[in-house]
């Protein structure tokens, strides 16, 4: 004979604590009659587990002929029942929810006698024991987390938060995006698609067209969704409600002795993970993620996570903008479908997203006790905490917590128009950070000062100009003869008026130089001695410059004495001289100076800038996008006017309002590195706007220009290095690599700085996602009534055409039975005419609103797959909160576990 105890599970208790749960054991006797009918039988439990009486749930079938007994001075408690039939037995008991292991007893209770053991086995065959271990609820009291929630049913929601999930319809051939994908291709086939091929309606259809067959060849149905001009935006709401607080985990402990006096100083501060102060911390975290922890609340905190995450899509709706998140294209064109897909992929992004910002909250307050004797902090708030018993006082301070529910509900679909643009951040101007830097102080440098500058200089002399005879001639000079034949004006010689006496005729001279190293240029004769007659033919100067030689046209013999002669020499100055020499050095030396000087000015100035830079506050996210929003739907007119779609641009923007609604246009931009090669786009009949160049004027423009060059800065600096790449045989090549300049004080740099992105200034992660796109996708959803209308537009050969509108619809198990054996072009006409519909009934709108009104309402099970217009997912965050509670606990000095 033998008897096994397993544990069978719990179950939830209806309207009691959801701390406490019904826990339940079976008990199988072999052979059945070892425990007959009308016996009681219990599991003896220890004592300090928190079992309840099931006389207090008389309502619970589960607990119906159960019973606890608790003796005075036992170590037991026994939860039991009385057998109503011999055989198999259940017993089942409340406690709290939190699994643990004790060690238990299968007794027999018969009234004035103590218990008897049954020895019993865990599993089938085991070994019986009178005690063992099974899975049991934990010692003491369970965790309160609040009331159940079907006692908030009504509480109102106090916030909310729009959002989207959007899906392309795949299986339409768009013109817009397969002539972008034909004229970058390589596929001849796919080379020759034009717009002609479009404009045949009826061969488009169905395909019949060689290089749209080849389109439809080079791509695979599931990735269609590119081509695709239309799309489906399911639309969410996030409603956030404020249920329970409760005491969280303690967050610091005070004791006292007896009649002991403390003044108790709570400091309470948020910690961001974007830190600029003077103090130093250990561990500083910057993530874009991860940078929620300004915010105080959950819907807050999501509100700034969808602005600031780049995957989504931005559009405006009342003023505010709503995220949407992109899905993989549908090959179903039913709503339901469309929707219970989207509301999966809802329930995981706000799933993950309350998570996180959560856990973020959580991390993001500290509190700080100090015990003082006196303070002058006069903002902090101050408690004097005293003990007047005669023992010792502990106190626990837990911090209060805050428990919000989350509610999402579809409230609608809408019909929208993808369009491809490239390049959509290039007209967008930047943001000029003005800079001054000031000029380096160079009081501290003593400036040479420069010599006389080297020039040509003057000097007078005088020399003497000897009378006397040409050797080899047989009579020399005589007294006032005159000597006037001089055949050449460098002749040697010279005769009287008979030609008959001779004389020379040159003079040599050699000056004195003004200073050393000058070269003599010319010399002038200014004048004779006085009674003296002499007229030069000739004055040249010797190659080495350092004199010159005279040669006589005419003079007067006079008394045969030396003719005294004055002359005006110039000199020309040399390259340089000694003083020169050393002003050069000096000035040298000088300017080295200065330029270390100027570069410590220049590397400081650029450190600050960095800092500034990284410090920059980001223009508001809303702003921005309703920039990049413009200047999309910019690119999106100038896109289609080559078509001749209309005459006027300004005519052509109302006629697309009419139908779309712009306003609520969002977009999804490719902030990759790479860049798809330069295509070929169709022909144009009117150039879009240039892009600007340096001649290219604001609406303001600075007067002066050059004032502030050197003195502005775009964005983060660049500065391209040497590194050194390892080859595969081992040998060591420069490797170049453009990299971002950082300081120990900067800011972590932007996202996209190791790409060689652009980054602007005071932009946000999208912003700098946008400049640096390669493309941008717009989606254009369809105003509310207006489904049809904005087909039939879309169907023109000069928009997206009609390829593939004709082919047999793919249908898709829960597709509506309507779809069936209808072409593509048929079923978006009743997706329209469904759209259009639900989009302008009252009811619709009135049922979305409904939460508003009637509150809040538990939703069974959490989640389910929505269908239109309802609730269908539902959880509970824990948040923490700044204020912090003194609770009065006490310990077991023997164990130290709290009582």
């Amino acid at each position: 004979m033998a008897i096994t105890v397993t544990f069978s599970g719990k179950a939830s208790l209806a309207g009691a604590d959801p701390g406490y749960r019904i826990w339940s054991y079976t008990i199988e006797p072999n052979p059945p009659g070892e425990i007959p009918a009308n016996q009681r039988i219990a599991l003896g439990l220890p004592r300090d587990m928190d079992v309840r009486d099931p006389s207090e749930f008389p309502n619970t079938p589960a607990l119906a002929n159960m019973f606890l007994v608790r003796e005075a001075g036992s170590s037991r408690q026994y939860a039991g029942r009385v057998t109503s039939s011999a055989g198999t037995q259940t017993i089942s008991f409340v406690a709290p929810a939190a699994d643990g292991t004790a060690e238990t007893l299968l007794v027999k209770l018969v009234t004035g006698q103590s218990p008897t053991p049954l020895p019993f086995a865990t599993v089938p065959g085991g070994t019986p024991a009178p005690a063992q271990v099974l899975t049991a609820p934990v010692n003491g009291p369970p965790v309160h987390t609040g009331r159940p929630l079907t006692a908030f049913a009504g509480t109102l929601p106090y916030a909310s938060e729009l959002f989207g999930i959007y899906q392309p319809l795949a299986g339409w051939f768009g013109m817009q995006s397969a002539l972008r994908v034909a004229h970058g291709a390589t596929d001849r086939a796919l080379v020759d698609l034009s717009h002609e091929s479009f404009s045949r309606a009826a061969a488009a259809s169905t395909l019949d067209d060689a290089a749209l067959t080849a389109l439809a060849e080079h791509f695979d149905a599931p990735i269609r969704g590119v081509l695709s001009p239309v799309g489906l935006v399911n639309l969410f709401r996030q409603y956030f409600f404020e249920f329970d607080t409760f005491l969280g985990p303690p967050a610091g402990h005070l004791w006292l002795s007896p009649g002991g006096t403390v003044e108790l100083v709570e400091t309470s501060t948020r910690r961001t993970l974007v830190e600029k102060t003077a103090e130093q911390f250990e561990e500083t975290t910057r993530k874009v993620e991860e940078s929620l922890t300004d915010q105080e609340d959950i819907a807050n905190a999501v509100k700034e996570d969808n602005a600031n995450d780049t995957k989504l899509g931005i559009s405006a709706s009342g003023g505010a903008n709503v995220g949407v998140y992109h899905a993989d294209a549908s090959a179903s064109f039913s709503l339901n479908a469309t929707v219970k897909r989207s509301s999966e992929e809802t329930h995981k992004h706000s799933r993950t997203q309350s998570a996180k910002v959560t856990s973020e909250i959580k991390r993001n307050y500290k509190t700080t006790f100090k015990t003082v004797t006196e303070s002058t902090d006069l903002s902090s708030r101050r408690y004097l905490v005293q003990n007047t018993t005669g023992k010792l006082v502990n106190y626990e301070l837990r911090r209060k917590m805050r428990k919000v529910g989350v509610q999402v509900q579809h409230i609608g679909g809408r019909l929208c128009w993808q369009v491809y643009l490239p390049g959509p951040g290039r007209n967008l101007g930047l943001g000029d950070l003005v800079h001054i830097v000031a000029a380096p102080d160079l009081t501290a440098l003593r400036k040479p000062e420069p010599p006389p500058p080297l020039v040509a200089r003057t000097t007078a002399f005088t020399g003497t100009f000897p009378i006397r005879k040409v050797r080899a001639t047989q009579d020399p000079p005589e007294a006032n003869m005159e000597f006037v034949h001089h055949t050449a004006p460098d002749a040697e010689g010279i005769t009287d008026h008979d030609n008959a006496i001779h004389a020379v005729a040159r003079i040599d001279f050699t000056p004195s130089p003004p200073e050393r190293g000058y070269k003599l240029k010319d010399a002038r004769l200014v004048s004779v001695a006085p009674g003296r007659a002499f007229v030069p033919d000739l004055i040249r100067t010797n190659q080495e410059q350092t004199g010159f030689a005279v040669f006589a046209k005419f003079f007067h013999s006079g008394d045969l004495s030396p003719i005294s002669l004055t002359f005006d020499v110039t000199w020309d100055p040399p390259q340089t001289n000694d003083a020169h020499d050393r002003y050069n050095e000096e000035l040298k030396a000088y300017q080295a100076q200065v330029a270390e000087l100027q570069r410590t000015a220049y590397a400081s100035a650029v450190r600050d800038r960095l800092g500034l830079l990284s410090a920059m506050r980001p223009r508001p996210s809303q702003d921005l996008r309703t920039e990049e929003r413009q200047a999309i739907y910019g690119s999106l007119i100038q896109k289609l006017k080559p078509f001749d779609l209309f005459a006027d641009l300004y005519l052509g923007s109302e006629l697309l309002r009419q139908i779309f609604d712009v306003d609520e246009m969002l977009y999804f931009v490719a902030p990759d590195y790479w860049r798809p090669r330069e295509v070929t786009p169709p022909p144009t009949t009117a150039p879009a706007p240039a892009p600007p160049t340096h001649t290219s004027l604001g609406k303001y423009p600075v007067r002066d220009p050059s004032v502030l060059a050197d003195r502005t800065v775009v964005t983060w600096y660049s500065h391209t290095d040497k590194t050194n790449a390892m080859n595969p045989d081992g040998t060591v090549s420069d490797e170049w690599r453009v990299n971002y300049l950082i300081t120990e004080q900067t800011q972590p740099a932007p996202s996209g700085s190791s790409l060689g992105w652009l980054i602007q200034a005071d932009g946000d992660a999208r912003r700098n996602e946008f400049l640096n796109a390669a493309w941008a996708k717009a989606v254009l959803p369809v105003r509310p009534g207006r489904e049809q209308a904005a087909l039939e537009w879309l169907k023109q050969a000069n928009v997206e055409g009609q390829a593939a509108l004709g082919l047999p619809y793919p249908f898709q198990d829960g597709d509506p039975e309507e779809y069936r054996n209808k072409t593509v072009g048929q079923v978006l006409n009743i997706l329209a005419l469904k759209l259009q519909k639900d989009n302008t009934q009252i009811a619709n709108t009135l049922v979305a609103e409904k939460v508003f009104e009637t509150g809040f309402d538990p939703l069974d099970g959490g989640f389910r797959p929505a269908a239109p217009y309802e609730v269908f997912d539902q959880w509970i965050e824990v948040l923490p909160t700044d204020q912090v509670v003194a609770v009065e606990v006490s310990y077991d000095p023997r164990t130290g576990q709290q009582l």
